[in-house]
Formats: structure tokens, sequence, C-alpha cells
């Protein structure tokens, strides 16, 4: 897969978006760019209903930010495009006019956390528990706060940013993360093409206007992200930050 992929698919009036990259579905910058723009795209066509978001494999949903890259920034320009990359995904996920459907086959953190949680309607597995694990880094979850808190509550957002612990997929659905969650993948799909089929014969301008009442009162997250990736771009330059990404990295390739 080298960096990643991102491929898409029209199916029945709904398009298919997946996204793989090789090291548990983490994301570099190029993918984040990609990504986004493929939303915005898939968007603005009229055949379109809705949009299935999905990544690779069978194991983690998405591991947040590519540490390989993380490491690899010097200078805070290029730190703010990397961090950029999440807020154009998340804000084109808000902003596309179509419902964002996403699939959370496994574990999630960081970014990944904010996919789930910038979605219209989210499916996932009982494997499928989210942990905001930014603070291990020396960095916090700004750029996805947003998304997050709109979704828990600041209340419930703090503690999951303070102690980076995972929350089950059961935690994630009674805080209406997850609408619906499966013992298992192949239970979960079932669900999933039983819904895009209903979905694929609702109304479009129905299902376009439930999509601008639900996102009503956030048109402010997009002024909030230069701030909030100033927050992080500048933390992830620290001396300290590079030094917890080596120390997680060798960790993960001990295992």
């Amino acid at each position: 897969m080298n960096n990643g992929f991102v491929n898409q698919e029209l199916k029945n009036n709904i398009s298919e978006i997946t996204f793989g990259t090789p090291k548990s579905n983490s994301l570099p910058g190029e993918i984040l760019e990609l990504l986004a723009q493929t939303i915005l795209e898939e968007g603005l066509k009229k055949e379109v209903k809705a949009i299935l978001l999905k990544s690779e494999g069978e194991k983690s949903f998405c591991a947040g930010a590519s540490f390989d890259e993380l490491l690899e920034i010097e200078k805070l320009e290029k730190s703010k495009i990397f961090f950029g990359g999440f807020a154009k995904v998340l804000n084109a996920m808000r902003s596309c006019g179509k419902l964002v459907i996403v699939r959370v086959q496994g574990k999630t953190t960081g970014g990944g956390v904010g996919i789930a949680c910038a979605a219209d309607y989210c499916f996932a597995t009982k494997d499928a528990a989210l942990a905001l694990t930014e603070l291990n880094l020396g960095i916090g979850p700004f750029v996805i706060g947003p998304f997050v808190e709109r979704k828990i509550g600041k209340s419930a957002y703090s503690a999951m940013s303070i102690d980076a612990d995972f929350r089950s997929a059961e935690w994630c659905e009674r805080h209406d993360i997850y609408q619906s969650v499966s013992e298992n993948i192949p239970e979960m799909d079932s669900k999933i093409e039983k819904f895009i089929e209903v979905l694929s014969n609702r109304s479009s301008d129905a299902l376009a206007l439930i999509k601008k009442v639900s996102w009503e009162g956030t048109e402010h997250f997009e002024q909030l992200m230069p701030e909030r990736i100033l927050m992080s771009a500048s933390l992830i330059l620290e001396d300290s930050a590079k030094e917890n990404i080596g120390k997680i990295k060798e960790r993960l390739r001990a295992k």
C-alpha cells in the first residue's frame, strides 16, 4: 500500500469511500488531503444521497496521525499544514451537504476518534474502543475537540483528553458516538447494507435538510481551527514530544 490510498465507488446512490495505510490506518498528510478532497467532491454530486466512510482491514479503524510523519516535522509551517489536514477532513464531513455514515471495525485513537464523532451515523463492532491518546505524545486533541465535544459534551471530552484511556464500544453507544454496535464485522456489515439500502430510497432533499439541521450551531468550527491547529503544531515540535513518539514506536515494534 506504500503510504496508503483513498478509493471511491458509487453503489446505488451511496458513495463508498475507503482509506487505508500500512500502519493501523494511521493518516499521513497526503492521505488526509486526498480524503478531504474526495469527501467534498462526492458531496457535490447530485446522484449521491449519502457517503459511507470506512477503512481497510479487520483490525484498527484509524490510529490517528502518522508517527513517521510526526517525527519528520521540524518546522512550524509544515506542522500546521499536517494538523490542518485533520481539520480539512472533519470540516469536509461537516460541510459536504451529504450524510456521512462511518463504519468502525476496531480500536480507534486520536484523529480517528474525530472521524467517528464527525459522522452523522456511526456503526461499530464491540471491539471498537476509542481513546484520545494525544497527551501520551505531549500534545492534546485540540483540532478534533469541537467535533468530539459536540457528541459527548465538554466534561466527558475533558476526561478523555486527560486520562487518555480507552472507552468501550458500549460506552461510545451510550454517549451517542455509535448508533449501532454489533458482535462482529459480518453482523455490522449486514446492518450497514440494510441501512444504506433504505437510505438510498429516501428523498435527497430531506436527507440534505436533515444534514443541515443536524449541524446548526457549528458554523464557527472552521474559525476555531487556526488556533487549535497552532496548539498541536507548536507542541509536537518540542523535544519531549519527539521522545514520546519514539518510545511509543519502539513499544509497538516490540509487540
